[in-house]
């Protein structure tokens, strides 16, 4: 039996939190460990009661989300690896969305995604993955964009001709599932290239990976 996906769920809104704690709890695979108010609490619990994914609102009183991911992911557990972020918000992306995204955040969702995405979003982040908000991406990558520097040049140099096809898959939104099929690879080593690659490139995650990606002009906006 695969074990449950542990889940810690962050936000002010008693009525919110029953419902995405109800969404979440009916799945066999997912669990959820604890609830916060607030970051302050968000950040007691997750020290006490560690969990693998924590739903985590921005707008919080006493402390808000993203200085709570900052400090959770200051200080990982003993044992074990920290907690990844999904950050839910009411708005659109803006500069505190970017500011979670710097601060560790793997995913971004809106607070009216259709429950069946965030269920999907919640497995796909604890795999390792980052996730955003459909429309979100073009956006985040107007906002990251910056000139090529040498450094990630020379980084990028350094990826063989086998991580740079992986590269240019990643960067494309496949999944590593998708990606094994198309190189007939198996997932474990699609996932230990990717691993490789963005430790190579200096990266946390997908979503920086994309990032990197259109930076460098490797992809197009359109």
């Amino acid at each position: 039996m695969t074990a449950s996906i542990r889940v810690g769920l962050a936000d002010d809104q008693p009525l919110f939190r029953a419902g995405i704690a109800m969404v979440v709890n009916s799945q066999p695979d997912l669990t959820v460990e604890w609830e916060a108010s607030n970051g302050i609490e968000a950040v007691e619990l997750a020290s006490s009661t560690p969990v693998d994914v924590v739903l985590m609102d921005l707008e919080m009183p006493q402390m808000g989300g993203i200085e709570a991911i900052t400090r959770v992911l200051a200080s990982p557990p003993e044992t074990g690896a920290p907690p990844r972020f999904i950050v839910l918000t009411t708005f659109d992306l803006d500069d505190r969305t970017f500011e979670a995204i710097n601060a560790g955040a793997s995913g971004f969702l809106l607070k009216s995604t259709d429950p069946e995405f965030l269920l999907a979003a919640i497995r796909t982040v604890h795999s390792g993955s980052a996730v955003l908000a459909p429309s979100a991406t073009a956006n985040l990558i107007r906002r990251f964009a910056a000139p090529q520097s040498a450094n990630r040049s020379q980084a990028l140099n350094s990826l063989t001709p086998r991580e740079h096809d992986l590269f240019d898959l990643v960067a494309s939104g496949l999944s590593n599932a998708e990606i094994a099929s198309s190189l007939h690879l198996s997932d474990t080593t699609v996932k230990t290239h990717v691993s490789r690659i963005l430790t190579k490139l200096g990266l946390r995650d997908r979503v920086q990976l994309v990032i990197f990606a259109y930076e460098n002009g490797l992809i197009g906006t359109d």
